[in-house]
């Protein structure tokens, strides 16, 4: 299996598509000739031509508009957000009519499209640029949510998203793009369900859920921990909406404690709403409070080198949290 990081794999993922099925058009500013500012979608116009690679006007909510329009008429159109802090003026757009398809037409009618959008902080893109409003989007009924942290998992969830029969928001952690290689599947062997977690380290002391960039930073804290005899059981979600409660239950019945990790604003933060369904799923299983562990309530992320390092998350503050919690 070839190597890829995780942007390369999710071109690889749009490309399979494109190939295996003459529906799948991809649409968004600067994602033909420039290949995105990514590189996400670079070769892809050359090889299926402008009129399934589709460079668009900046102007997001028409975006989101014509993807929906070539969903309505039978395409599978695949639309790239910049960044997904520019996807607000696409936001009544997304909410209020790609969501509501399918249940506004009393299932007649049905809108499968991707909005891909690289989200997360961490590379000195300051305010405008560096948002997690994950939860937003996983607060409406008849969108999927999806926010990989792996290379394996980009390409696989990628292409589910692709052949899903209604919208998806696929988030990519910016952070991650280019942070790891690893082996990935080709073709039909890529492919992975949509709503599995995944459980990435096996222990016994405390649960750590989490997604998306938190991911490697709680892996990191993880090995300390199991340095000073503490045991930490990571599940990587992966799909926010719907996410795998059950995976999450059955390895808290084990630990007895959980603690969800996530990179947004810590209030009403999406990890607000896991912590909550938890508590309520398994109260009589818990041997501390569950507990959150999140990016300050600060309205957007410092520019600042230093200001940004003190807004992110890093192994050391979640290493310093699961302590709290294993040691309760």
């Amino acid at each position: 299996m070839p190597e890829r990081n995780l942007v390369q794999a999710v071109r690889d993922a749009l490309d399979e598509e494109m190939a295996r099925d003459e529906r799948v058009c991809v649409l968004g500013e600067d994602v033909g000739l420039k290949g995105g500012v990514f590189k996400a979608t670079e070769g892809l116009q050359a090889r299926y031509g402008a009129q399934r690679v589709l460079d668009t006007p900046l102007a997001e909510s028409s975006i989101a508009a014509v993807a929906q329009g070539l969903a309505l008429e039978g395409w599978r159109p695949v639309a790239e957000m910049q960044f997904v802090d520019y996807s607000f003026p696409a936001f009544n757009q997304i909410v209020n009519e790609i969501a509501k398809v399918r249940y506004r037409s009393n299932g007649d009618f049905a809108c499968p499209l991707v909005i891909r959008a690289p989200t997360g902080g961490g590379v000195r893109g300051a305010l405008y640029h560096s948002q997690s409003p994950e939860a937003f989007f996983c607060h409406v009924p008849g969108l999927k949510v999806v926010l990989p942290s792996t290379p394996h998992d980009a390409k696989g969830l990628l292409k589910a998203a692709i052949r899903d029969p209604d919208p998806v928001i696929f988030l990519e952690p910016k952070k991650l793009y280019r942070a790891e290689r690893q082996e990935v599947a080709e073709g039909e062997a890529a492919l992975l369900p949509l709503g599995a977690a995944a459980v990435i380290r096996e222990g016994v002391d405390v649960t750590a859920v989490t997604y998306g960039y938190m991911r490697a930073v709680t892996a990191q804290a993880a090995d300390r921990l199991s340095q000073d005899g503490i045991e930490i059981e990571i599940i990587d979600l992966r799909t926010l909406r719907p996410w795998d409660v059950e995976t999450c239950v059955r390895s808290i019945h084990k630990t007895g404690r959980v603690v969800v990790i996530y990179e947004a604003n810590r209030t009403g933060g999406f990890g607000a709403e896991i912590a909550a369904e938890l508590a309520e799923r398994c109260f009589a299983s818990l041997d501390a409070p569950v507990s959150r562990i999140a990016s300050p309530d600060v309205p957007a992320m410092p520019f600042s080198p230093t200001l940004e390092h003190a807004f992110m998350l890093n192994p050391d503050k979640v290493a310093d949290g699961l302590r709290r919690v294993a040691r309760y």
